[in-house]
């Protein structure tokens, strides 16, 4: 595990910018919940901007007791949660940080959640009884705590003009934000120019003008222009500006145009993604094309032009190699942040880096594309890819993020690899993180160790099995048949519903998923006291980046920066 600590001191320079770089003000998050035994698990946050030698005092409060009793015999140090044996029926709880002795101000006191025989998780009631195909995680209102920007209903069609893809259009996409304690802000309607599916529709949100409020940015269209049949071909294209705490349209600027692409199928694919390009200040980099002709711009945080990039610019060819999202990562090293569109990046000044063409003139097109430090062992990052078109060998691989090299890959041939697979440390028994594709119509599995070692050929459930922090140890666990549980090992929660979100946005440093349940928005979050404490994930750049862009494309679960990989400590007992 050499590189795993690398230079200490490089490392905590690099965490510190990231950190600093993401200027999202979070404050400790308390959560309370109560578990199926009648007792309340307390979770919180450790922030970035915490002294190191922080500890927290947690106190209780009721209306038989209107002097708040502090819980703990001493401050907690080793974890950020707490579990209250003998609660009163209406407490409320809050913390209070110690640093050398002194205790700081009071959180906010939070009630106990109750989640009525669900699974532990915090409800929130939606304006309908409708599903959402979206979500957003971000803080509207400036409180410090992250809030829920859906996209509903939960219907999608693709532009791909074949039977059992593209759809007539029901009705259209609104975009509604609710506060973090389930209050209804504001909706926006999309309107009948933008197609109910995922790559007409991109939106999300961060506070990219530093006000300390997220705002909402999306594509957007004017008026009706549906042909007879349904499909919009034609009509003005905006990046609109959403304000975050009202939902009122801002700005709006042109969408990179439709010109170029071989048909409708190529030029209705849009993404959107936040990179910090200067590594110091965000940009909005608006995206069009990934099968054929591809499209980028940036704009700085007052929607300013800074670069616009065309894929038919480069010598390479770059035309085809996008994939079904825009991944952000620091791949060089040089603390700006670089944009893997699939099997190509751009560096951070708008240029092609590199670019992995396969055998077939549109096969560079990577269904799965995660990047992340999936190697420990080896300098830099990693990125892992399944290929949509099929490929004598390599269809499934690993690469290196800096420069594309294939680092190994399946030596035979792939039939559409598809899904978003899963990249994820699941087993303790291998170094660094597992690799998974698969394909749904030949059958073939694959599960690798980070080095290339192929441990499985079996189906995981499904081509995209979704992997979450949650009972406490270095491996993530999986959401299986709508179950969280260990990889061939212990099982743990009941998650209904649809998960479209992942991500630490509650209590302690641990992942919480989203689920879409008709009339109904659940945040599962876990109640296992764990013994270790880590900074909240959301504080790391890249994760925060990947969280951002979760409201859009495939689903590409976020993964930590290279400084913020994981370092679990031994196991200390909580209190």
């Amino acid at each position: 595990m050499v590189r795993r600590y690398w230079l200490a001191g490089i490392a905590a320079v690099l965490s510190v910018c990231a950190a600093a770089a993401a200027e999202e003000r979070l404050d400790h998050g308390l959560v309370a919940l109560k578990t199926a035994d009648g007792k309340v698990y307390l979770g919180w946050r450790l922030r970035a901007d915490d002294p190191k030698d922080v500890a927290f005092n947690v106190y209780r409060q009721s209306s038989s007791d209107q002097t708040a009793t502090r819980l703990t015999a001493r401050p907690v140090g080793d974890c950020t949660n707490y579990v209250d044996g003998d609660p009163p029926v209406d407490a409320k709880y809050f913390i209070r940080s110690v640093t050398a002795g002194t205790e700081g101000e009071a959180s906010p006191p939070v009630a106990v959640t109750d989640t009525s025989g669900v699974a532990s998780c915090v409800r929130i009631k939606l304006r309908g009884d409708y599903g959402f195909q979206k979500c957003a995680l971000a803080d509207l209102d400036g409180d410090g705590r992250l809030d829920f920007i859906i996209k509903q209903p939960d219907f999608n069609t693709d532009p791909y003009q074949h039977p059992g893809y593209w759809k007539k259009s029901e009705d259209t996409y609104k975009i509604e934000a609710y506060n973090h304690d389930g209050r209804f802000m504001w909706r926006h309607d999309m309107g009948w120019s933008i197609e109910e599916g995922v790559w007409y529709s991109p939106y999300l949100a961060y506070d990219l003008d530093g006000d300390g409020r997220a705002e909402v940015y999306a594509k957007a269209g004017e008026g009706d222009p549906r042909d007879e049949k349904g499909l919009v071909t034609s009509g003005p294209e905006w990046l609109v500006k959403i304000d975050g705490l009202t939902g009122k349209v801002t700005r709006r600027l042109p969408w990179p145009d439709r010109s170029g692409y071989a048909s409708y199928n190529y030029w209705s694919r849009n993404m959107l993604a936040v990179a910090y390009l200067d590594g110091r200040e965000p940009a909005l980099v608006v995206q069009r094309g990934t099968y054929d002709v591809i499209k980028v711009e940036a704009y700085d945080s007052e929607l300013r032009l800074i670069w616009r990039w065309d894929s038919r610019s480069e010598k390479a060819r770059y035309n085809g190699s996008g994939s079904h999202g825009t991944r952000v990562a620091d791949v060089d090293g040089d603390g700006r942040d670089e944009l893997v569109l699939g099997s190509s990046v751009l560096d951070d000044n708008g240029r092609g880096l590199w670019v992995n063409p396969m055998s077939h003139p549109r096969s560079s097109h990577p269904d799965v594309c995660s990047v992340g430090d999936i190697d420990p062992d080896r300098p830099g990052l990693e990125i892992f890819y399944g290929y949509e078109v099929d490929q004598p060998r390599n269809g499934v691989c690993l690469v290196d993020a800096a420069t594309g090299r294939i680092l190994w890959g399946f030596d035979g041939p792939t039939y559409h690899v598809h899904g978003f697979g899963m990249v994820a440390d699941i087993t303790a028994a291998h170094p660094g993180q597992e690799c998974y594709a698969g394909e749904k119509e030949h059958g073939q599995y694959f599960l690798y160790t980070a080095k290339g070692d192929r441990i499985g050929s079996e189906k995981i459930d499904s081509l995209s099995p979704r992997a979450i922090w949650w009972d406490g140890d270095a491996q993530k666990e999986l959401i299986l048949s709508g179950r969280i549980q260990q990889y061939r090992g212990q099982v743990y929660e009941p998650v209904e519903g649809s998960p479209v979100a992942i991500a630490d946005c509650l209590g302690d440093w641990r992942e919480e998923v989203v689920t879409s349940v008709p009339g109904e928005l659940r945040i599962y979050t876990t109640t296992i006291p764990a013994n270790t404490r880590r900074t909240c994930l959301m504080q790391d750049r890249q994760y925060r980046l990947g969280v951002a862009a979760v409201s859009m494309g495939y689903f590409y679960w976020p993964q930590l920066s290279l400084a913020g990989a994981p370092r679990f400590s031994e196991a200390r007992k909580a209190h």
